[in-house]
């Protein structure tokens, strides 16, 4: 057993067997501790060999059994080489999603995504299979997910890095456990964890080969279903009277069994039908003093006399640039099998620079690079179906798309039949259809067209006979149809949620690619501005209570000196007086006497007597004007004002380099003390506010702690109901609408027969027995939730 890296804790570790086909990690995690720094990470070594057997990998499947903590998000396995991801899964609590990321053929990163929750508290098994452009999710081995999508790209460099349960050492931190974490190099890994499901349907890979199988099938039938047509008209031409059938051809009438030279082709009318074939070139038995070469207007090679000048072989009309010892330049041309001087015309001048000056051997002049040479008159030796291309130092011929060439120097082509030979893409319920240069993909009778290649025997998109979300769009397919949502949308294509970039914060919900609708409370293009209810004049809270802006809301607190009665009233109204000399808390000395004020109270000394203005704090005495900070709140100052004590939070002045960072977190600079959101999406400064699934949270040195965001209590309400997107509850009429709360047995119902029922009790209606009845009286019933966080434990162990 090999331990892989420590954390504090003894670390976390993780075991992985690999074999031949087979890569595998027996993963046992748990959590203990959420603020435990750990790296779950393969060494060096062993990311190597899971890349070599990774490597070229188009079928793979990954294997998972995990039960993950409700809410969380985080990442079970990640390889990637520096920032960029190779294949890493994902789930994300928060927005109850799967997501795959992962390097496709394209060199791009792609990133699909399937709405399920996992992180629900709940052993699942997850099997996901990549087999070539067939992605499908199991969960529970249940089929959930079944995609078409990109080729991956297994094509991992060196140094790259293998994560278990966190992206790296900061983010995406996995909380909950993990078992049999197994990577296998097949497409259909997931039978080894559920073998009942066995192998009903081929793999992409099969399913390829199948096609290609098809489809010669396909061109065998053709060709021989030809042969048959074209033997039944013969036949029948025997059986009736004789009609000649001619050609046509570029404008040109032959009759049946004429002959003809086209270009470099031997073409014959047969019934009515142009038959070519290349002409066949013998090789020249070309004397000792002459070559094998191309004149124009002819499609085989002729014997040319050619001269021999320093060494090499040259053609009639071929020419070469010689320097002589002076340096300059002498042009040479083959004629009557001699090299004889070729008058050299003046050198234009050039307009490129230097560098980009090229000499040429047939010329004494330099040309700059990009030169056309076609247009200099290449091109007219690009007979028949060609087009003359410009090299770097030359030019040559080159076949158009959708033709084969007739000679090496593809000076004549013809046209490739690619239905005949098998090189279209036409799929079912198509005829292939030759063309110049292409071909077609014609829709049999009774059929309408998905796409260039393909027909289908119904119009379900156009029908409406489709299952595809309003914000999806429908394509058809051969037997059915697709669904792929829209831009701005993300999901399945049946299901689609508009998609915001950034996310919709502080609860606030996307509703529109880009729009997204705030909870009551906040603004802002992605709610990220709260609202203060208090300085925008929103609020007028009583004379005896201060507005106090909360996140998202506000509330009317008792100002100092008063408390609530009990009626708790919205604007403060319930605010009265507390009379702290009968309650004795006042700071009154002992030689003064305590009277009671409207929000306070005064020390007052008797009339002839010399009253020190001492005051008494927490059975100590303090003496008159004396300053000093509470023991149990250092950021707190009180001082002794003729005995009234006066206490007030410390003044945050982040310009004064001796702030006491401690009580002032947001003057506290250091990158250590900020907080990152989970997501990685998001930096926080120490002492940063936000609210985000209704709790409200705050960064306080690099720490993140969460509570329930408050909720002003809703007085004489009889049923409460909290809304899909907000937090807080609101007063209804309808008891049917209200949520699930604890049922009070005194209090009752009565139904349409004058019976009476136990609130929570259910029954069925009389007369039917589709329609359930509840009797349903609602309490307020508050549960604080407990979190259980479990030590995360893996060991690493090679075969």
């Amino acid at each position: 057993m090999r331990t892989l890296s420590r954390g504090r804790a003894d670390g976390p570790a993780a075991s992985f067997s690999m074999r031949l086909f087979q890569l595998s990690a027996l993963i046992s995690v748990s959590l203990l501790s959420s603020d435990m720094w750990r790296s779950v990470r393969a060494s060096a070594g062993v990311s190597e060999r899971m890349m070599q057997k990774l490597r070229g990998r188009v079928e793979f499947t990954l294997l998972l059994t995990l039960k993950q903590d409700k809410f969380n998000s985080g990442v079970m396995l990640s390889i990637h080489h520096g920032e960029q991801r190779y294949l890493e899964l994902e789930s994300s609590g928060q927005r109850s999603e799967v997501r795959l990321h992962y390097w496709t053929a394209e060199r791009q990163i792609h990133t699909e995504v399937f709405p399920y929750s996992l992180a629900d508290g709940r052993w699942h098994r997850v099997a996901l299979s990549l087999s070539a452009t067939q992605l499908v999710l199991y969960v529970d081995c249940s089929r959930i997910y079944e995609r078409v999508v990109g080729t991956p790209s297994m094509e991992v460099p060196a140094g790259s890095t293998v994560w278990l349960g966190q992206r790296n050492n900061a983010h995406g931190f996995y909380k909950g456990v993990m078992q049999d974490v197994q990577l296998l190099l097949m497409p259909q890994g997931y039978i080894s964890q559920c073998p009942d499901l066995n192998r009903t349907c081929p793999t992409c890979n099969d399913f390829h080969g199948l096609v290609q199988k098809i489809m010669e099938l396909q061109d065998i039938l053709a060709k021989t279903s030809g042969k048959l047509a074209r033997a039944e008209e013969r036949m029948r031409a025997l059986d009736g009277c004789y009609c000649e059938r001619t050609c046509s051809m570029n404008g040109e009438l032959y009759r049946d069994e004429e002959v003809w030279i086209d270009g470099c082709r031997n073409c014959t009318c047969s019934n009515g039908t142009v038959e070519c074939e290349s002409i066949f070139c013998p090789v020249p038995q070309c004397p000792p003093d002459t070559a094998a070469a191309y004149i124009p207007a002819a499609c085989c090679k002729e014997c040319q006399p050619v001269c021999l000048f320093r060494g090499r072989v040259y053609v009639e009309g071929d020419r070469r640039s010689v320097r002589d010892s002076t340096g300059n330049c002498l042009l040479f041309e083959c004629r009557d099998r001699s090299m004889r001087r070729a008058e050299s015309t003046p050198c234009p001048e050039l307009t490129c620079p230097e560098s980009e000056q090229i000499t040429l051997t047939d010329r004494c002049c330099k040309v700059c690079r990009g030169h056309d040479f076609c247009a200099e008159g290449y091109s007219s030796s690009c007979v028949e179906n060609s087009e003359c291309v410009n090299l770097e130092a030359g030019a040559c011929c080159n076949c158009r798309d959708g033709y084969q060439a007739l000679r090496d120097d593809s000076a004549y082509c013809q046209d490739v039949d690619e239905c005949a030979e098998g090189k279209h893409y036409c799929r079912e319920n198509t005829v292939c259809v030759n063309t110049p240069g292409s071909f077609m993909c014609v829709c049999q009778t009774g059929y309408i067209r998905i796409d260039d290649y393909s027909c289908t025997e119904h119009d379900e998109c156009g029908s409406g006979l489709h299952s595809c979300d309003e914000n999806a769009l429908c394509f058809n397919t051969v037997g059915g149809h697709s669904c792929t949502c829209k831009p701005g949308y993300m999901g399945n294509g049946t299901v689609c949620r508009a998609h915001c970039d950034g996310l919709c914060h502080n609860g606030g919900t996307c509703v529109a690619p880009d729009t997204c609708i705030c909870q009551q409370g906040f603004t802002g293009r992605r709610c990220e501005t709260d609202i203060d209810e208090c300085s925008d004049g929103f609020v007028e809270c009583d004379s005896r209570a201060t507005c106090v802006n909360l996140p998202g809301w506000y509330h009317c607190e008792c100002r100092d000196g008063y408390h609530d009665n009990g009626m708790f009233s919205a604007n403060g109204e319930s605010c009265e007086d507390i009379d702290e000399c009968e309650t004795g808390r006042h700071s009154c000395a002992n030689d003064t006497l305590c009277f009671n004020m409207d929000g306070g109270y005064d020390c007052r000394c008797p009339h002839g007597k010399n009253c020190s203005g001492d005051c008494v704090h927490d059975g100590k005495v303090k003496h008159n004007r004396q300053i000093w900070v509470l023991d149990d709140d250092r950021c707190s100052v009180c001082s002794c004002q003729s005995g009234l004590v006066m206490c007030r939070r410390m003044v945050c002045d982040c310009e004064n380099p001796t702030v006491d960072v401690s009580c002032c977190p947001e003057c506290d600079p250091r990158l250590t003390s900020q907080c990152l959101q989970q997501n990685g999406l998001l930096t926080y400064n120490n002492g940063d506010t936000w609210v985000e699934n209704c709790q409200q949270c705050q960064c306080m040195r690099g720490e993140v702690d969460c509570w329930p965001v408050p909720c002003t209590p809703v007085l004489n309400c009889e049923f409460l109901v909290v809304p899909e997107g907000e937090c807080c509850p609101r007063c209804i009429s309808d008891p049917c609408q209200a949520d699930t709360v604890r049922n009070d047995i005194t209090k009752t119902c009565v139904d349409e027969y004058g019976v009476t029922r136990f609130s929570g009790s259910a029954w069925t209606k009389h007369s039917t027995e589709c329609s359930l009845c509840q009797c349903k009286v609602t309490y307020i019933h508050t549960q604080t939730q407990r979190h259980t966080i479990h030590l995360y434990t893996l060991f690493l162990d090679f075969n």
